[in-house]
């Protein structure tokens, strides 16, 4: 497809959008007065983009100016997921169960990521406060079955929910809280569910 001028492409953009907005296309005058060039000019501007093969144009027919090629810089659409949040998590239920949802909630990028599944949980209490996770914040969380020493994960022990630093021990797990009046935990039954993606937070 050959390049147009600036003025071709914002005659097309004109045309373009004077289309989407009242469902029929511009006539050579509405184009004429809205640039404030003479009709000539338009002709001129539409005979070069029909060449050019953006254009089709019926020449005994009124609006008959057709957009072959849309030339608008389209705006990117941010990447939206809706992410379940968990509320009291009930025990023996699978994670994602009907029983512990609390609704869902609405989250674009950076918070999350195409190609990923999300869960987000409310934060209670205070042990992980020195990691800037307060109570009340959003935790969203990526869900994964495995972690590295250091990353911060939700883990179900005993049908319970916690989110603590992790670290892989000789032959036990440590989950270490953030705040120095909480004890680590320490134990070889567990399941990660997730890691920390993101913190929301509301004021």
């Amino acid at each position: 497809m050959r390049q147009i001028t600036d003025r071709q492409k914002e005659v097309l953009t004109f045309i373009s959008s004077f289309t989407e907005e009242n469902s029929y296309p511009p006539t050579v005058r509405e184009i004429s007065e809205h640039f404030g060039i003479s009709l000539r000019a338009v002709q001129d501007h539409i005979a070069a983009l029909q060449k050019k093969g953006y254009l089709s144009l019926c020449q005994k027919r009124s609006r008959s100016i057709r957009v072959l090629v849309d030339g608008r810089e389209k705006e990117a659409k941010p990447f939206v997921s809706k992410v379940p949040l968990l509320g009291t998590v009930a025990a023996g239920k699978p994670l994602l169960s009907e029983e512990n949802l609390d609704g869902y909630v609405n989250l674009t990028e950076p918070f999350v990521r195409p190609g990923k599944n999300y869960f987000a949980l409310r934060v209670r209490g205070t042990s992980m406060i020195n990691a800037g996770i307060l109570e009340g914040d959003l935790a969203v969380v990526e869900q994964t079955a495995t972690a590295i020493d250091g990353q911060i994960v939700v883990a179900v022990i005993d049908d319970a929910i916690t989110l603590k630093r992790y670290y892989k021990e000789a032959t036990r797990v440590r989950l270490q809280p953030e705040n120095p009046a909480f004890q680590a935990i320490y134990c070889q039954d567990v399941r990660i569910v997730g890691i920390l993606s993101n913190i929301v937070r509301t004021y």
